[in-house]
C-alpha cells in the first residue's frame, strides 16, 4: 500500500513580480484542499472588489487570472519508455508557464526534459524515463492577475519488478494510478475547407470547414481550436467562433493587420488531431491621404506600471509609399473616447514609454505612422491595461486562524516594532533601451505595519555622484523604470528602502549598465531564393541579415517579371526565413526580393530572386495501391495495380516489383529494368510457395513510397473454366443518376473465349451488390443508369464465356454519383458553309496539361485517313467528319486529362447520320445566293458597268455575261472581273450606244453551286440610261478642256459657326475669270477668290432665312465658261442650321440674369444665334413662345428671353434648349428665392428710372449754344419744353438768378413755351445763361452764351459754354402712379418720347445769330 506523506514545501520565490495573490495548496484531503481554495480565493477576491470600486476603472478581460481547464493526471510508467504530462490553462494576459520537480524549477537546458507550448496548452516530455525521474512535478501558471498551479506523480519502474510503493501515490486532485483508456477512433474528413483569402482593412472574413465524422457520436463530437501562427484563438471582440455538428465557422469582423497569418483549425479528439491551414492576407485599407502610410501594428504594453507604461508595435510595409518619418501614440481612457496623442514630435523608433498616467486608471493605446504626406489610419487599439502597482495584490495574504481561513490582509498590516525597513537586494537591469532602463530589485523582509516604499539613485560608472531619480514619485513596487537616460553611456544604479520611520542603508549597487546605441536598421537580407509549391503559390527563402541589431521580422515584395510593379506578400512582419508566397497567377513569372525591419524601420531590398514561372512542384507519386492477381500457371502470376492517387505533378512512367514469401521479412526485386505498364508478370516462381508483392512508382522527381503489400497469392496454376477478373476499371461521363464504366478484358479467359462483361455494383460501406444489365454486352463498356444522386458507388466487372459468369474484378474505388458543376454535353451538327458534319464539346474546367481524348465506341480515335479532324482552340473542341459516310455510326465520346472528370459522348445512329448527310448534300451543292441582282452604274465617259454581288464566291468561281443571249467578251477596250471578298462580279462596257438596248444576263459557277441574274434595259428605263451616259461622256470632254470646277459649290458650316460658300477650280490660266452671283445679281466679296490656289470662298455673314437663295459661281477664259450654283433652302438650309444647333449648343454658357425698365431678361451666351435655330425656352415644364408677357429674341452672339412685369407666379426654374438632330443642350437657371428678389429689386429700380427719365422736364428744342447781338436790340431767347407733371422754368445769368423787371422778362406760356426777353440790351447782358427745366421727376439745365457788340465794331466770335447741357436726377423715391380704375397689365416696352408741338415761332438754331433787332433801353 501506498503510504500517505505530508505535502512537501517548496519555495515561492518563483512566483512571477506581478501576481496579484497567493493561493496556498494543503493536502489534507482533496475536498478539505478545495473548500480552502474556495474560501481563500472569496476572501481575497472581496478586498480586491473593494479596492477596485474605490480605485480602480473595472475592464472584464483585465482580471482573468490564470484558470487551469485540464490539470495534470499522475502517471506509472516502466524504466526507458517516454512520458508526456499536459495540461491546459486559460487567463488574460496569456498565462507564462514554470514547471518544478519536488519544488524545485526544472532544468529544461539539459535536454533530458522538453517542453512544449501551443497556444494554451503545456506539455512536459520525458523521452527516456529513469527511476530518478520518480517525482512530484508541478506546472505553476502566473499572469498579471494572479497564480495557480497543479501537480502529478510519476512513478517509474523497473521492467517486470512488482509494483513499489511510492510516496506520491496518493494525489489531491487527482485518482491513484488511473487505468490506460482506449478512447474511440474518431476519423474527421474535411469535405469543405477553407482556401486562402486575400482582403483588406475594414473588410469581414469568414473561414469555415464542414467534415464528416466516423462514428458520428453525439456525445464524442471533436473540439474545433482555431489558432493563428500557433496562437490559439478564442471568442473576443475581434474574433467569433461559431461551432456545430461537422462544420465550424471562424469569423473576423473588423480585419486589422495584425490578423494577418496562417490560420490553421485543429479538431481535436481524445484519439488524435485533424488538421488545415491556409494563409490569410491583410492588405493596406485606403489611406486618409494618397501615399500616406499603411498603419502599424502589433500593440504591445510591457512593464506597466502606477504612473507609466511602455508601448512596442511593429512598422508598416511601405512598398509603395514613401519613407516613414515617425509614429504618434495615442491614449484613451477605458470608459470614454476621448482619444489624446502622446508625443509632440514623431518618433523614430517602434517603442515610446507613456508617463503621466493616473493610478488604477485603465488604457487603451494606438499607433499612426507620418511620412511627407501625410499620417496613417491608427492601428488597431491595444488590449486595456491598468495603471498599477504590480505588487499591490503580492502583499495580500491569508491568515489561517483554527484551521480555517478568517483573515485576509496585506503583510503591511500585520504589527510590528516602528522601525526603518531594511535594504534591497538583488538589483538588476530586467530591460535596457536607448534611453531608459527597468530595474528589479528583492524587497527586504520587512512585517511592518507601516507603507514601505523606494528610492533609487543613479550615477555614471566611472563616478560616485549619486542622484536621486524619483524625487516626487514615491515607489511602492520593486521594479521601476528610469527614463531620460543617454544614449550608449554607461550607468549604475541603488536602491534604498523608506518608510515612516526613516530610510535603510542603500543596496549593493549595480554593475555597469550600459544603454543601448542607435545601430539603424538591420542590413540587407541575403540571398532570395524562390521555389515551386503548387500552382498558385511560391515557396520563399532568404539568408539573414549579416547585422540584425535587434530584427523584428521581414517583409516579402513580389512583382510580374519585366513589370517594375512591385507589390507587398505580406503586411506583417513575418519572422522566419521562409514564407509561402500564395495567391499568384499559374504560369506567370514573377521576381521577389525581401526586406528587414526593426524597431527603426526597414533595411535595403535584397537582391532580387532569379524569375521562377508560377506552376506545381515536382515531387515524387504517391503510392500505388490495390495489387491484383489476373493469371497464375503455376510458375508465373500476372500482377496488376492501380495507379498513384498523386502523380506529383508528372507522369508515372515507371513502377518497381517487390516480392517476398509469406511470414519472411525480406523483400528481393523481381526486376532490374523498372516497369512502363502496370501489367506485368512475375517469373520464376516455386509453385505451391504463397508470396506477397509491393510497388513503387516513379516520376522525374524520383521514387514514391511503396504500395500495401499484397494479399498472400498462392502460385498454383488457374485451371477453372470461367474467365478470370477483368481489371483498370475507369469511369467517364459521371452524372446525377448516370455513369459510363469502362475496363480491360481478363488476361486468363478460361475453356473458351469471353463472349461478354456483367457490370455490378453497391453502395459504399455495403454488401448488396446489383447487377446494371441482365443481358451480358459484348463490349467493354457500359452506361449505367439509375443511380441516386448523390450516393456513392463501387463497382466489379465479371467476364462471361460458354462455361458460365467469371471471377468479379476488384472493386473499383469509390464514385459519387454527382455531375461536374458547368458540365455540358456534346453538340451534333452539320456545318452551315462546309457541309462537315462536326461533334463539338465546351469544357467546363481547363487546368495546365489539359488535352482532351475523343474515342469512337470507347476506343481512342487515331485513323485519320478517311477525313476525320480534330481541332481544339481554347477549352473547345470539334471532331469533324469532312467526308461523311454511313460507317460514322456509334458513340463518340471524350475526355479532358488533368481535370475532375470532365467528359460527355454523343451516339450517331443510322437514322441522324442519313438526315445529316442528306443535309450535307445540300450544303455543298448549294444555289448561289445573292445578295443583290444585275445592277448598271454609268461610269466616266458614258462607260456601262454591269454588276451583282453573291453572299460568297471561291478562288474557283467562273461567270459570263450575255446582252441578248449573245456573249460579251472580256477584252479590250471592255474589261470583267470578281472580288472574293466582296463577292461582287462586274463587266464594263465601254461605249453603250442605242444598238444595246435589250436583256443582259449573267451566270455563274462556283463548285456545285449555279446562279443567273438579268436586267432588262429597254423603253424609258434604256433612254435615260443612254443620256446619262453621252453626259458622262461630253462632261469628261469639257472637263478635259477648259476651265471647269474640280468640286462643285457646297456649304460649309465652321467651328466658330462662320457658313460660307466654297467650291474647287482647275485647269485655269492667267486670263481665267471667277464672279459669285445672288439671284443672278452678282456679288463682290470684301477678299478676292485665291485662283491660284484653286479655292474660292464666299463668307455668308448673319446665316439666316433672309441669306437664303440660289447662288452661283463661274469661271471662264477664251477657253470656255463652266457654272456652279447652289440653292440654299430646304434641307441645305436645315442641315446648315442643325451643324449651327450643335456647334451653338455645344459653346452655351450658364444662364445669367439682365435687368430691364420692363422685366426680368435671360440671357444665354454663345458662339451663333438667330431664330430660325431650334432654340425652345422652358417654365418649368412649360414650354415659352413670344408674346407680351414673355419676349423671345436675341443678338447674333446671344439668346434673350425677357419676362415683362414679372409676378410672383413667374417664378421657378427656367431653362433653354437647343436641339439639333444627334443630341440637345440644356442650361438651367432657378429663378426663385434670394436671386428671384434680388433681381426684381433690380427691375423695380430700373423702372422708375425709367419712368422718370421719361417724364422728367426736358428742354425739347430752340434754344442756340452761342446768341451775339448788337447794343440796345431786344434778345428773346424762347423754347419749348416739356415734363409730367409740368415742369417749372427758371434762368440764371452767371450763376445768378434771373429777377424779372422791366427789362428782363420771363415767361412760361401754356406750361410748353419758355422764353427770356431782355430789352434794349446792354454790353453788362453779355456773360452766360442758363435755362433750368425741372419737376419731381428731375430736369435739366441748357447753358447760351449771349455776346453783346457796339455798332461798328466787328461780330464777335464767341465760344459756346463746355457742357451746354446738364441733366437734373430726380427726387428720391421715385414714386410712379398707378391706375385706379384697372389692374395693373404688363407693361409694354417703353414708346420713345412724344415729339413736343412745335412752338408758334421756330426758335433760332444753336450757333445762328438772333434775327430779331435788340433794343437799348
Amino acid at each position: 500500500m501506498s503510504a500517505r506523506i505530508k505535502p512537501g514545501t517548496y519555495n515561492h520565490e518563483f512566483h512571477h513580480k506581478q501576481s496579484k495573490y497567493v493561493v496556498k495548496e494543503y493536502s489534507s484531503s482533496e475536498a478539505m484542499e478545495e473548500r480552502y481554495e474556495h474560501k481563500t480565493r472569496v476572501q481575497i477576491e472581496e478586498v480586491i472588489k473593494a479596492k477596485m470600486v474605490e480605485k480602480y476603472v473595472r475592464e472584464e478581460p483585465m482580471i482573468r487570472g490564470p484558470q487551469f481547464l485540464v490539470r495534470l493526471r499522475s502517471h506509472t510508467v516502466f524504466e526507458n519508455t517516454p512520458i508526456k504530462l499536459f495540461c491546459t490553462v486559460e487567463g488574460f494576459p496569456m498565462p507564462v508557464v514554470k514547471w518544478y520537480k519536488d519544488g524545485v524549477i526544472l532544468d529544461l537546458s539539459s535536454g533530458r526534459y522538453l517542453v512544449e507550448v501551443k497556444g494554451g496548452s503545456h506539455s512536459l516530455k520525458i523521452p527516456r524515463c529513469s527511476t530518478e525521474d520518480t517525482a512530484q512535478y508541478t506546472a505553476v501558471a502566473v499572469n498579471n492577475h494572479g497564480q495557480v498551479s497543479t501537480q502529478a506523480s510519476i512513478i517509474v519502474k523497473r521492467y517486470k519488478e512488482e509494483e513499489e510503493s511510492s510516496p506520491y501515490a496518493w494525489l489531491p486532485y487527482t485518482a491513484a494510478m488511473i487505468p490506460k483508456i482506449h478512447y474511440t477512433k474518431i476519423d474527421i474528413t474535411f469535405v469543405e475547407k477553407f482556401g486562402p483569402v486575400f482582403a483588406t482593412e475594414g473588410d469581414s472574413v469568414s473561414l469555415s470547414a464542414t467534415m464528416t465524422l466516423n462514428p458520428n457520436l453525439a456525445n464524442l463530437q471533436p473540439e474545433a481550436q482555431w489558432y493563428r501562427d500557433d496562437t490559439r484563438l478564442f471568442d473576443s471582440k475581434w474574433v467569433k467562433i461559431e461551432t456545430g455538428r461537422g462544420f465550424t465557422k471562424l469569423t473576423l469582423p473588423t480585419l486589422y493587420k495584425d490578423d494577418e497569418g496562417c490560420y490553421t483549425l485543429r479538431m481535436v479528439t481524445k484519439g488524435g488531431t485533424a488538421e488545415h491551414s491556409a494563409f490569410v492576407s491583410v492588405a493596406d485599407g485606403p489611406p486618409p491621404v494618397p501615399n500616406a502610410p499603411g498603419a502599424p501594428m502589433d500593440i504591445k504594453i510591457h512593464d506597466a506600471n502606477r504612473d507609466y507604461v511602455i508601448v512596442s508595435w511593429k512598422p508598416p510595409n511601405t512598398t509603395t509609399e514613401g519613407p516613414i518619418l515617425g509614429y504618434f501614440v495615442d491614449k484613451c481612457e477605458v470608459g470614454t473616447e476621448n482619444w489624446s496623442q502622446c508625443n509632440d514630435h514623431p518618433i523614430k523608433i517602434c517603442k515610446y514609454p507613456v508617463s503621466g498616467l493616473f493610478e488604477g486608471h485603465s488604457y487603451y493605446f494606438r499607433v499612426r505612422a507620418v511620412n511627407s504626406h501625410g499620417i496613417s489610419k491608427p492601428s488597431r487599439m491595444s488590449d486595456p491595461i491598468a495603471a498599477l502597482d504590480p505588487t499591490e495584490f503580492e502583499r495580500l495574504h491569508a491568515k489561517k486562524l483554527g484551521g480555517k481561513v478568517d483573515v485576509v490582509s496585506y503583510h503591511d498590516d500585520v504589527e510590528a516594532e516602528g522601525k526603518p525597513p531594511g535594504a534591497p537586494s538583488g538589483i538588476y537591469a530586467s530591460e535596457t533601451d536607448r534611453t531608459y532602463v527597468v530595474l528589479s530589485w528583492k524587497a527586504p523582509a520587512y512585517f511592518s505595519k507601516a507603507p514601505i516604499w523606494y528610492y533609487i539613485e543613479k550615477a555614471m560608472a566611472d563616478s560616485n555622484a549619486w542622484q536621486r531619480v524619483n524625487t516626487q514619485v514615491p515607489i511602492r513596487s520593486p521594479r521601476y523604470a528610469v527614463f531620460d537616460l543617454a544614449e550608449g553611456k554607461q550607468y549604475k544604479f541603488r536602491v534604498l528602502s523608506a518608510n515612516m520611520y526613516g530610510i535603510s542603508e542603500p543596496s549593493d549597487p549595480t554593475g555597469p549598465i550600459e544603454t543601448q546605441a542607435l545601430k539603424g536598421v538591420p542590413s540587407a537580407p541575403g540571398q532570395v531564393i524562390a521555389t515551386r509549391e503548387t500552382d498558385t503559390s511560391v515557396v520563399i527563402q532568404w539568408a539573414p541579415p549579416k547585422e540584425p541589431n535587434n530584427l523584428i521580422g521581414y517583409y516579402i515584395d513580389q512583382c510580374v517579371k519585366g513589370s517594375k510593379n512591385w507589390t507587398s506578400a505580406n503586411h506583417k512582419p513575418h519572422k522566419d526565413t521562409k514564407f509561402v508566397v500564395s495567391g499568384l497567377t499559374t504560369g506567370e513569372t514573377y521576381v521577389f526580393r525581401v526586406q528587414a525591419i526593426n524597431e527603426l524601420g526597414l533595411s535595403d531590398e535584397s537582391q532580387e530572386s532569379s524569375p521562377l514561372s508560377v506552376r506545381a512542384a515536382l515531387t515524387p507519386p504517391s503510392a500505388p495501391y490495390d495489387i491484383a492477381l489476373l493469371n497464375c500457371n503455376g510458375h508465373s502470376m500476372v500482377l496488376n495495380w492501380k495507379k498513384p492517387l498523386h502523380s506529383g505533378g508528372a507522369n508515372v512512367k515507371e513502377y518497381y516489383v517487390d516480392k517476398r514469401k509469406s511470414g519472411t521479412t525480406m523483400w528481393r526485386e523481381v526486376h532490374i529494368p523498372p516497369v512502363k505498364e502496370r501489367l506485368y508478370t512475375v517469373e520464376g516462381l516455386t509453385e505451391g510457395a504463397v508470396y506477397q508483392f509491393r510497388v513503387y512508382g516513379a516520376n522525374l522527381a524520383g521514387l514514391g513510397p511503396a504500395s500495401k503489400h499484397s494479399e498472400d497469392f498462392t502460385c498454383e496454376a488457374w485451371t477453372m473454366p470461367e474467365p478470370g477478373p477483368a481489371y483498370d476499371l475507369t469511369f467517364c461521363e459521371v452524372r446525377d443518376n448516370s455513369l459510363v464504366v469502362e475496363w480491360q478484358k481478363p488476361v486468363y479467359a478460361g475453356s473458351g473465349p469471353i463472349t461478354g462483361y456483367h457490370v455490378e455494383y453497391a453502395k459504399k460501406g455495403t454488401s448488396e451488390w446489383t447487377t446494371a444489365n441482365k443481358t451480358a454486352v459484348s463490349h467493354r463498356f457500359l452506361k449505367v443508369t439509375g443511380l441516386e444522386a448523390g450516393a456513392s458507388y463501387v463497382f466489379r466487372v465479371r467476364g462471361v464465356n460458354a462455361a458460365g459468369v467469371g471471377k468479379a474484378s476488384m472493386a473499383s474505388d469509390p464514385v459519387i454519383a454527382k455531375a461536374v458543376a458547368g458540365s455540358q454535353e456534346v453538340a451534333c451538327v452539320v456545318d452551315e458553309k462546309s457541309g462537315d458534319i462536326v461533334l463539338s464539346f465546351e469544357s467546363c474546367q481547363m487546368n495546365e496539361g489539359s488535352h482532351f481524348i475523343w474515342k469512337k465506341d470507347y476506343k481512342e480515335i487515331t485513323d485519320f485517313s478517311k477525313g476525320t479532324v480534330i481541332k481544339t482552340e481554347g477549352s473547345h473542341s470539334k471532331l469533324i467528319f469532312t467526308k461523311p459516310d454511313k460507317e460514322d455510326i456509334g458513340t463518340f465520346s471524350v475526355s479532358v486529362t488533368n481535370t475532375d472528370g470532365v467528359s460527355s459522348s454523343h451516339t450517331i445512329t443510322a437514322e441522324e447520320l442519313e438526315k445529316m448527310l442528306a443535309l450535307s448534300y445540300d450544303i455543298r451543292h448549294p444555289i448561289i445566293p445573292l445578295k443583290s441582282e444585275l445592277a448598271y452604274k454609268i461610269l466616266e465617259r458614258g462607260r456601262m458597268r454591269f454588276w451583282l454581288q453573291a453572299e460568297g464566291i471561291s478562288s474557283n468561281v467562273t461567270y459570263k455575261f450575255f446582252a441578248n443571249n449573245k456573249e460579251l467578251s472580256g477584252a479590250d477596250p471592255n474589261k470583267m472581273g470578281h472580288d472574293i471578298s466582296t463577292g461582287i462580279i462586274e463587266f464594263i462596257l465601254d461605249h453603250f450606244t442605242e444598238d444595246n438596248e435589250g436583256t443582259f444576263t449573267c451566270q455563274i459557277t462556283d463548285g456545285g453551286g449555279k446562279a443567273q441574274s438579268s436586267l432588262v434595259l429597254i423603253g424609258d428605263a434604256f433612254k435615260a440610261a443612254l443620256a446619262e451616259a453621252d453626259y458622262q461622256r461630253r462632261e469628261y470632254i469639257r472637263v478635259k478642256e477648259g476651265p471647269h470646277f474640280s468640286e462643285f459649290l457646297s456649304l460649309q458650316v465652321g467651328d466658330d459657326c462662320s457658313v460660307t460658300l466654297v467650291c474647287k477650280v482647275a485647269n485655269l490660266k492667267k486670263e481665267s475669270e471667277f464672279h459669285w452671283y445672288k439671284e443672278d445679281t452678282e456679288i463682290v466679296p470684301d477678299v478676292k477668290p485665291d485662283l491660284g490656289a484653286g479655292v474660292c470662298k464666299l463668307p455668308i455673314k448673319l446665316f439666316s432665312v433672309k441669306t437664303t437663295g440660289v447662288y452661283k459661281a463661274t469661271i471662264s477664259d477664251d477657253r470656255g465658261k463652266d457654272m456652279s450654283q447652289i440653292d440654299i433652302s430646304g434641307k441645305i438650309f436645315e442641315d446648315a442650321l442643325n451643324k449651327l444647333n450643335q456647334l451653338a449648343g455645344a459653346s452655351a454658357q450658364e444662364l445669367v440674369i439682365k435687368c430691364t425698365a420692363t422685366g426680368i431678361q435671360l440671357q444665354c451666351h454663345l458662339k451663333y444665334y438667330t431664330s430660325e435655330m431650334n432654340v425652345t425656352w422652358y417654365h418649368g415644364e412649360t414650354k415659352l413662345s413670344h408674346s407680351d408677357k414673355t419676349v423671345i429674341g436675341g443678338t447674333p452672339a446671344m439668346a434673350t428671353m425677357e419676362v415683362i412685369e414679372p409676378v410672383d407666379k413667374d417664378k421657378g426654374p427656367y431653362s433653354i434648349v437647343i436641339a439639333n438632330s444627334e443630341n440637345s443642350h440644356k442650361r438651367i437657371l432657378d429663378l426663385s428665392g434670394e436671386v428671384y428678389e434680388k433681381a426684381f429689386a433690380e427691375f423695380q429700380k430700373l423702372k422708375a428710372e425709367a419712368y422718370a427719365e421719361k417724364n422728367r422736364g426736358k428742354v425739347v428744342g430752340g434754344l442756340p449754344d452761342v446768341v451775339t447781338i448788337m447794343e440796345k436790340k431786344t434778345l428773346s431767347l424762347t423754347c419749348t419744353v416739356c415734363g409730367d407733371p409740368k415742369p417749372q422754368v427758371s434762368w440764371l445769368k452767371n450763376g445768378a438768378e434771373v429777377e424779372p423787371d422791366d427789362q428782363y422778362v420771363v415767361s412760361l406760356d401754356q406750361g410748353k413755351f419758355a422764353s427770356l426777353t431782355i430789352k434794349g440790351v446792354s454790353m453788362e447782358d453779355s456773360g452766360r445763361y442758363t435755362m433750368i427745366v425741372q419737376n419731381k421727376y428731375g430736369g435739366e439745365s441748357v447753358d447760351i452764351v449771349v455776346s453783346v457788340y457796339r455798332h461798328g465794331e466787328k461780330i464777335p466770335e464767341a465760344k459756346p459754354a463746355l457742357t451746354p447741357k446738364t441733366i437734373i436726377p430726380p427726387k428720391l423715391p421715385i414714386e410712379i402712379p398707378q391706375p385706379k380704375t384697372q389692374p395693373v397689365s404688363p407693361a409694354p416696352s417703353p414708346a420713345p418720347p412724344v415729339s413736343s408741338p412745335t412752338p408758334p415761332k421756330a426758335a433760332p438754331g444753336r450757333g445762328m445769330k438772333s434775327p430779331t433787332p435788340s433794343r437799348r433801353k
